[in-house]
């Protein structure tokens, strides 16, 4: 009987049903060894020989593989197809030829890029030999994380008290992190104004425009940096009549993004879906080993791990059958749409990640799947038939108004949809959209030389922001951009991060501690090379020299290795308090830039006269304290310390902080400290006439409040507009459990990962329609009506619950058996339903109240009713069912880069 090895119990199952009786399928479990976690693992004395650690749990499967090779016939190996599979496959391969256990055993390596009974048939029919090249290529990168971290950990352990660890990649992308949340907090944020004026055309229609040339000549962002300069160029528009000057229109083609990879599938998953990238990993493995569907364990998608953005032939053909019958021919292209991927080399996979079966659409499958997985499936089948659509055709138009003489001029931009193409179905997201982009605004048909009517003239404030924090999606991009790690890695770098407290997530940004903080000054200090981002990437293109077999994987470690060693050797005879200085001293102009109060020094100490502030580093990392401790004992977070931060900090805050001026009122805006912590408030009090305030939001931090922000505060609660429903105003606040959207009697909290301020009416709508009515009841709401019960002519619905469809009529529920579809259930089938739910007593009944126990048969009780009380409290609890399947697929040992 031949012998099949894969990763995971759960592909073991599905491919021993694909391929009978005549196999034994068995799971490694992932590893089934690794390097010992102590020094002396890799020796790069010994040419970086290896010692390799088998546990016991490992060392069981493997007895269990070599008895079945024990009877004969051959042994396949059939991990996953990539670099991690292969290693896989290598460590099994070698540990049962030293066991001796292959004797006339013919092995072979087998992959198959999806889970389907056809690739299991095929792979298995078209054996190879393993991958030297890319063993040697996995043998490196193990090797390098295992030097570099047990190497330069230890070095952190003995000069920064407090740290935990240091990788080879994990340590770039900390130091991205890092140096982004530098550039905001030395950000100093510039006034600058816009003016738009609104013009009447002669079709009655109205059109918005924006100032761009005064005077003659063209507007740099920051020209108009006061109110004084943007109210006098709207004195300037208003005594000018105006024109249209000038139309261009051009239409435009937009393409399709190609095929998921394992980078864009984190990305994507995390903008549309809000899923971390190891959850989404996760999800797609589970996806890729099979669902159970209809009794049948089928595999939905192909391989998640990939950097190759291509489908194979049968795949587009499916993909285009698909496009025509669901949209209609216009909607496939005249030749199928080729992708290349633009790694170097990508080794990870052979295909981009797509549905096995395109035909298989997300609904229907959505009764076998939970919500993450669903929407996970959605996502990559929409994304992979958009990528063989169509291309999107949209007319951009833009017109310039001027004034007669010239001197003022206006331009209004918008575009068209004159053909959605793929955009049908699919758009991608983006991280950080252009609040002044206005490109997807349709403008009014005008004429050239068309008189303009001007109306309002609005001038309005604006305030530059910093860049934003790096979110899971954009600091995979970045990675991806700069060619440091692999998507593979991705998710384990990002998860290392958080699990050693160097970086914590809030609102779904990342955010340094100041261990995390520490540590990439320290090692940007004494290891710059090791941090850069282009000795990084040069190092991933060395590794994949090696997968390619163009270079020989010892020549890169002892390369390596020569002047890594050499770098850590430099800081063994270094002292703590030596580096602390070091460190001050390259943190000084960072953490105390100069100010101009009154020329203090920032560094002098707030709570005593001589001291002087400085990097410290106690038991939980670093902050900032005085010299003259203990006598003075003031510390505070690290942070810029200046009189502006101070004052935006709350600490300090002795009186009102004056944001701005509301454009509206013309108030001033302050940000002031109550008895309740901080709050903005709108002028000043008139009278009996309390001003407007509003506390700041839980995750709002006081230095980086603008007057924007405040303003925005101030206005709660807003309105998002009609609900569609009813046409009932929806508003946005913040009450006394936190921030809310409210329709009418209804309230809903809004979740604690989005912002009052920015929750847009679709997602308010959504949210509602999950809250329960006044009364405390689910506002379900049918899906459809069936038609009207023959008895007594009340209407039967079916509703969409909580554990699946279900039909109702007057107080009866009845579960839509899964071999209905919901959509094709007819009215005598409810009423079947119905009949039998309610001959089982499915009626709804309202429990008796139980009656409270006179006080007199309380006494004559004594203690019985304790005993039985007692006796009910040993009765032993049913025993829970282990948190993890048994077939769920293990996670992967190895590597943070």
């Amino acid at each position: 009987m031949d012998v099949l090895v894969v990763e995971s119990p759960a592909k073991a199952k599905t491919i021993g049903k694909y391929l009978g009786p005549g196999y034994t399928v068995l799971a490694s479990y992932g590893h089934v060894r690794d390097l010992p976690p102590k020094d002396g693992s890799v020796r790069p004395d010994e040419d970086f020989a290896m010692d390799w650690e088998v546990d016991a749990q490992s060392q069981k499967r493997i007895d269990a593989i070599a008895h079945a090779v024990s009877k004969g016939g051959k042994l396949y190996l059939a991990t996953d197809p990539d670099r991690e599979g292969e290693a896989i496959s290598w460590h099994v391969l070698d540990i049962l030829q030293r066991k001796k256990a292959l004797k006339d055993v013919d092995v072979k390596r087998v992959t198959f890029n999806a889970i389907t009974k056809q690739s299991v048939l095929d792979a298995v029919a078209h054996p190879r030999d393993l991958d030297q090249p890319l063993i040697d290529a996995y043998l490196a990168r193990r090797a390098l994380d295992y030097l570099v971290g047990f190497t330069l950990s230890p070095v952190l352990w003995r000069k920064l008290p407090g740290s935990r660890s240091a990788g080879r990649v994990q340590s770039v992308a900390l130091r991205l992190i890092c140096e982004r949340e530098s550039e905001i907090e030395v950000f100093k944020s510039r006034e600058y104004w816009t003016v738009d004026a609104y013009f009447g055309t002669a079709k009655k229609q109205v059109l918005k425009a924006r100032l761009t040339h005064l005077d003659g000549r063209k507007l740099d962002k920051f020209d108009l940096d006061t109110k004084e300069r943007a109210e006098q160029a709207k004195r300037e528009i208003e005594r000018r009549a105006f024109a249209v000057s000038s139309i261009d229109r051009r239409q435009v083609r937009r393409n399709p993004p190609p095929p998921f990879i394992t980078s864009t599938l984190q990305q994507e998953a995390s903008r549309k879906l809000g899923l971390g990238a190891a959850t989404a990993m996760r999800i797609a493995q589970r996806l890729y080993e099979g669902v159970d569907i209809g009794g049948e364990t089928v595999g939905l998608i192909t391989y998640m791990r990939t950097d190759g953005v291509q489908l194979a032939p049968e795949a587009i053909g499916q993909t285009r059958r698909l496009i025509e019958t669901k949209y209609g021919a216009s909607y496939v292209p005249a030749s199928p749409r080729i992708y290349s991927s633009k790694a170097k080399n990508a080794q990870e996979a052979h295909e981009a990640i797509r549905p096995t079966d395109l035909f298989r659409t997300p609904q229907d499958v959505a009764a076998y799947l939970d919500r993450d997985q669903l929407g996970l499936y959605e996502l990559i089948w929409k994304r992979t038939v958009a990528s063989q659509m169509e291309s999107a055709v949209l007319d951009q138009v833009t017109v310039d108004i001027a004034s007669g003489d010239k001197t003022v001029q206006l331009r209004a931009t918008g575009s068209v949809v004159k053909f959605n193409g793929f955009l049908a179905l699919y758009d991608e997201g983006q991280d950080d959209k252009n609040e002044d982009d206005e490109s997807g605004t349709i403008l009014p048909d005008v004429a050239e030389n068309e008189a303009m009517e001007r109306r309002e003239v609005v001038p309005e404030q604006h305030f530059t922001e910093p860049p934003p924090r790096y979110s899971e999606a954009s600091l995979v991009k970045k990675l991806e951009e700069l060619g440091i790690g692999r998507p593979s890695t991705y998710a384990s770098i990002i998860e290392v991060l958080q699990r050693r407290n160097y970086v914590r997530l809030d609102r779904k940004r990342f955010i340094p501690e100041d261990r995390g903080r520490i540590v990439t000054a320290f090692l940007q200090t004494y290891f710059p090379r090791y941090v850069e981002y282009g000795f990084t990437a040069h190092l991933e293109e060395e590794l994949d020299d090696i997968s390619s077999g163009k270079i020989d994987w010892h020549e890169v470690l002892r390369e390596f290795w020569k002047a890594f060693s050499a770098a850590v050797g430099e800081t063994k005879d270094l002292r703590v308090s030596e580096v602390l200085d070091k460190l001050d001293e390259e943190l000084g102009p960072h953490f105390f830039p100069a100010n101009d109060n009154g020329g203090k020094n920032p560094r002098d100490c707030p709570s005593c006269a001589n001291g002087r502030l400085g990097l410290k580093l106690g038991k939980f990392g670093a902050f900032i304290g005085c010299s003259n401790y203990p006598e003075c004992r003031f510390t505070r977070k690290l942070g810029i310390v200046d009189a502006e931060a101070d004052a935006a900090s709350g600490e300090n805050l002795d009186g009102p902080k004056i944001l701005g001026v509301d454009p509206v009122t013309g108030k001033q805006v302050t940000l002031r400290k109550g008895p309740y912590g901080l709050y903005v408030q709108l002028g000043e009090p008139e009278g009996k006439e309390k001003p407007k305030r509003q506390s700041l939001l839980r995750d709002m931090t006081p230095s980086d409040l603008t007057l924007e922000k405040a303003l925005a505060l101030l206005s709660l609660p807003r309105e998002l507009g009609p609900h569609p429903e009813d046409g009932e105003v929806i508003l946005a606040g913040v009450g006394r459990f936190g921030p809310y959207v409210k329709h009418g009697p209804k309230y809903k909290s809004i979740p604690s990962d989005e912002s009052v301020l920015e929750i847009g009416m679709n997602r308010a709508v959504a949210l509602l329609a999950e809250a329960k009515n006044p009364r405390g009841r689910a506002a379900a709401k049918p899906i459809r009506s069936i038609g009207n019960h023959p008895s007594d002519e009340a209407p039967v619905e079916l509703y969409d619950g909580r554990y699946g469809p279900y039909v109702k009529h007057g107080g009866i529920n009845a579960t839509v058996p899964r071999d209905i579809k919901p959509e094709d259930l007819t009215l005598d089938q409810a009423i079947a339903l119905l009949a039998e739910r309610a001959a089982k007593g499915g009626g709804k009944k309202k429990p008796a109240r139980a009656k409270k126990a006179a006080p007199a048969a309380a006494n004559d009780a004594g203690s019985k009713p304790k005993a039985k009380k007692a006796a009910a409290k040993k009765k032993p609890a049913a025993k829970k069912k282990a948190a993890k399947a048994k077939d769920d697929a293990p996670p992967r040992t190895g590597t943070d880069g």
